[in-house]
């Protein structure tokens, strides 16, 4: 008797191995996104910008078209070739160095300009691939090598929270924030990044789904650890949940 497939890997993903650091959330986030686009049916009319940092290692794991962005301009790419190709599905995978802090001009007036792409973002509240220095999400109190006492809003700001403040603008459609750290949290962010792609499909406008990760190893902490910090610390300040939806119907 064959034995029945019950999953396998998902065709926009390529054959090579993920080489994120132990307990990063990359991989479970590329997966989801590679399953949604076999689901959708749209991998050969997709296409995935990638800039600097962690993220731009998304071009060895896809197996879809895309281009590298430079530093924080993702959106501005994605914007050129959408409206030059309105028939392709255009989506930005950014990591929070680069989405919140060079590249705040850009998602803000993406967002305000309701461009029609999909933004995936993953707050992991550090640099990631330059060595674990301060990014905007960082929280306050959090050790980094550029705030080794603990980030002091005195001196450094505080946390921006890219779903609150992209959900004020006219432009956006839909913003959502999901994490992956349990089963029921990565099914949700699942379904909320599908969204996010039907949503451009359909010519609704801009969305954004903002992943909470995890980085161990710039956190200095054990893939489980590291789990347990951000539940216990990441999402009381970023909470989950949709901070914007015009898609529904209004009463």
């Amino acid at each position: 008797m064959r034995a029945k497939v019950v999953m396998k890997r998902p065709e926009s993903l390529s054959k090579m191995d993920f080489t994120y650091c132990p307990g990063c959330h990359h991989g479970i986030v590329h997966r989801l996104i590679a399953e949604i686009i076999d689901e959708l049916g749209i991998r050969e009319k997709t296409i995935m910008v990638a800039p600097v940092g962690c993220a731009v290692f998304a071009y060895n794991f896809f197996d879809i078209d895309g281009t590298v962005a430079s530093h924080g301009r993702a959106p501005a790419v994605a914007t050129g070739m959408k409206r030059a190709k309105p028939n392709r599905i255009i989506f930005t995978y950014q990591g929070d160095g680069d989405l919140a802090a060079i590249g705040t001009t850009e998602i803000v007036h993406a967002a305000n300009r309701g461009e029609n792409i999909t933004v995936v973002f993953i707050n992991n509240a550090i640099y990631g691939m330059t060595g674990g220095q301060m990014a905007p999400t960082t929280l306050i109190g959090q050790r980094t090598t550029t705030t080794t006492n603990g980030r002091d809003p005195k001196t450094a700001g505080y946390p921006i929270r890219v779903c609150e403040m992209l959900s004020q603008l006219e432009g956006s459609v839909y913003i959502e924030r999901v994490a992956v750290d349990t089963p029921q949290h990565v099914m949700k962010t699942k379904k909320a990044i599908k969204k996010a792609f039907k949503n451009q499909i359909d010519g609704l406008g801009f969305s954004l789904v903002e992943v909470l990760s995890t980085c161990p190893t710039n956190w200095g902490l054990p893939p489980a650890e590291a789990i347990k910090w951000l539940q216990e610390n990441m999402m009381e300040f970023y909470p989950l949940g949709v901070y914007k939806d015009k898609t529904k119907k209004q009463d």
